[in-house]
């Protein structure tokens, strides 16, 4: 071992595995369980998006620019779910925890990918809650269908840019201490620690992308939110104040929902010693649940997607009434 680190060393040999070793939840009992629970949330989150996604594109009336911005958050909901979810039953619930190099690279990729573009996505949400309240005469003319058209390719470029560059970074590393990722998918930090050269670089990387995809997103959302509190507190009338606030309802609660328990996990681990099952069940259980309950948010919080919701069931059930007179 040590004559091949020293070979390392001289950048003359790198060592690629033919494969990873997903250790997923380790000696916990009744881990099945946890597993089928996360199939029962991937279902659910399938046919709510699916439902959501469903309605914006028949309903002439959501084919606006916040809805298009919705439209990209129910992808990117759909995609971690897709990416993360079928995966990890596959891996855990029928023993196949082997994933070759390059499929690891892909999965990576598109896990990481569509959970950052929520968090893009819910910042693009935020400005247009922005213009709208603190600049309500001018919103059509700032918000068009082309501008947000524009807004979200520029967020699907700096999205795919910053993580291609992170996961092509892999592949300068060597990998000769061992196989076996500590997560339950290929996690980038689980995979970069395994290198046994230099891995300084993704490590950089790593810290840089998580401020750029994450943490500028959020101080962006909040930034807006600021702003937005200060129109609303000069504002005379109290029902203003209620129906801007209640416009920005739906969207406060998604943010919540996305960035609290990942906060709660990256703070728990910088105070404590966490047990790797728990970050495990803690990241993937945040990860899972945040696409199930954005459509469920959306239906319930948003006065037009309940109103679609609710035209749609009458018309289901008198057509199955008339069925049944005849």
């Amino acid at each position: 071992m040590s004559s091949l680190n020293s070979t390392l060393s001289l950048n003359t040999t790198f060592v690629r595995p033919p494969f990873f070793f997903i250790t997923g939840l380790n000696n916990m009992p009744y881990a099945k369980y946890y597993y089928v629970f996360l199939c029962f949330v991937f279902v659910v989150s399938v046919l709510g998006n699916s439902f959501v996604m469903f309605i914006i594109y028949t309903e002439r009336s959501f084919h606006t620019p916040k809805y298009l911005a919705i439209f990209n958050l129910v992808v990117a909901d759909l995609g971690e779910s897709t990416a993360l979810i079928p995966n990890l039953i596959a891996m855990f619930l029928f023993d196949s925890q082997y994933i070759s190099f390059d499929a690891c690279l892909a999965n990576m990729f598109f896990v990481f990918l569509f959970v950052t573009l929520q968090s893009l996505t819910l910042t693009v949400l935020a400005f247009d809650r922005l213009v709208a309240i603190c600049s309500p005469l001018r919103y059509h003319a700032i918000i068009t269908m082309q501008a947000m058209a524009v807004i979200l390719t520029a967020v699907w470029a700096y999205d795919s840019v910053l993580l291609i560059l992170m996961v092509t970074l892999i592949t300068r590393l060597s990998f000769c201490k061992s196989i076996v990722v500590q997560s339950y998918f290929c996690d980038h930090g689980s995979i970069y620690t395994l290198a046994c050269n230099d891995n300084l670089v993704n490590s950089i990387v790593a810290k840089l992308n998580m401020v750029l995809l994450l943490y500028l997103p959020l101080i962006l959302t909040l930034l807006s939110y600021v702003f937005i509190a200060d129109v609303l507190f000069k504002m005379a009338s109290w029902e203003g104040r209620l129906k801007a606030i209640k416009t920005c309802s739906a969207h406060l609660m998604l943010v919540a929902v996305y960035y609290l328990p990942l906060m709660a996990t990256y703070l728990c681990e910088i105070a404590f010693t966490i047990n790797p099952n728990a970050r495990i069940i803690n990241t993937s259980f945040a990860k899972a649940i945040t696409p199930m309950l954005n459509p469920i948010i959306y239906v319930l919080n948003t006065e037009e997607v309940k109103e679609f919701s609710k035209n749609i069931f009458k018309r289901k059930q008198k057509k199955n009434t008339t069925q049944i007179l005849k």
